[in-house]
């Protein structure tokens, strides 16, 4: 696979992974941090809470997996975090780090920022020996578009050992795949014995084809077999998000008040989305079997 320029890797061994992480957050303050407009500024303007500088240091404090985990997430999740720089260091830590919830958490900070050539690195994590990183990588590929990784989506999700809830949301990746060998992969997984993957299946089968036979794999067998153009690229597909109701607490903490992410069109689709959001042809294919 070539890499794109922001996946140069730093010479050396895995031992060298926190000198050369140090290298791009040091670069990255240069330009970054004049951009704090971020979540992690919105916490620094309270009356607790990490600055951007904390996040920087403790991403790359080589004592301590949880310190390095915070500093990505807050990096990962704030305005300035899809820098070169911080691109480099999500992909530094998901080729090297050693502690997987580390790994975990690069892959979501880079699925936030993720460009197409981003995606057949995180679908090689779908076979970590890990969960959470099995899991984050399940879950990044569904915010980019690359045909290149379908395929590695969707046998996995045929592996009925692999656990469900990588298995779900990689049934969930693939409503934005309109080809056969898709396809058949989510109507085979219409029969596994994990109701919540059988969900999963059936709506990326529903968001595809824009019909409806629900768990119903014979029957879905028996329309695609008779359609000519399957597949409806005037759907939109969205990456879905966490979002929950504001309780209490957090309108008395009104200074910290929690900003969810909405929804949105996966890197690789949004390129060719017209002004209201939605792509032309979110499958590439026109609707046809291929």
């Amino acid at each position: 696979m070539e890499q794109g320029p922001h996946h140069a890797r730093p010479a050396g061994s895995p031992r060298g992974i926190i000198p050369a992480a140090c290298a791009v957050v040091a670069a990255a303050s240069l330009f970054g941090c004049d951009q704090m407009t971020s979540d992690v500024n919105d916490a620094a303007s309270g009356f607790f809470g990490p600055t951007p500088t904390d996040a920087g240091r403790w991403a790359v404090d080589n004592t301590d997996p949880e310190n390095q985990r915070r500093g990505v997430l807050l990096l990962g999740t704030s305005d300035f975090g899809g820098e070169e720089a911080y691109i480099s260091l999500y992909t530094l830590y998901i080729e090297e780090a050693a502690d997987p919830l580390v790994k975990a958490t690069a892959i979501q900070a880079l699925a936030r920022h993720a460009r197409p050539s981003d995606a057949p690195l995180m679908a090689k994590q779908l076979d970590s020996e890990f969960e959470p990183v099995r899991l984050a990588a399940a879950k990044g590929l569904q915010r980019v578009h690359n045909p290149a990784v379908a395929d590695a989506i969707w046998k996995k999700l045929l592996n009925e050992d692999e656990k469900q809830s990588v298995r779900v949301e990689l049934a969930i990746a693939l409503g934005q795949y309109g080809r056969d060998d898709v396809f058949q992969a989510l109507c085979a997984a219409l029969d596994q014995r994990d109701l919540a993957v059988n969900l999963a299946a059936a709506d990326s089968l529903r968001l595809l084809t824009d019909v409806d036979y629900g768990l119903d794999r014979p029957a879905w067998l028996n329309w695609y077999a008779v359609q000519k153009k399957p597949f409806r690229g005037d759907i939109p597909y969205y990456f879905p998000t966490f979002e929950r109701e504001l309780g209490t607490f957090d309108y008395i903490l009104f200074w910290s008040t929690p900003k969810f992410e909405q929804p949105g069109v996966p890197a690789g689709l949004r390129e060719t989305a017209p002004a209201d959001g939605k792509p032309q042809d979110q499958f590439g294919n026109l609707g046809e079997k291929r």
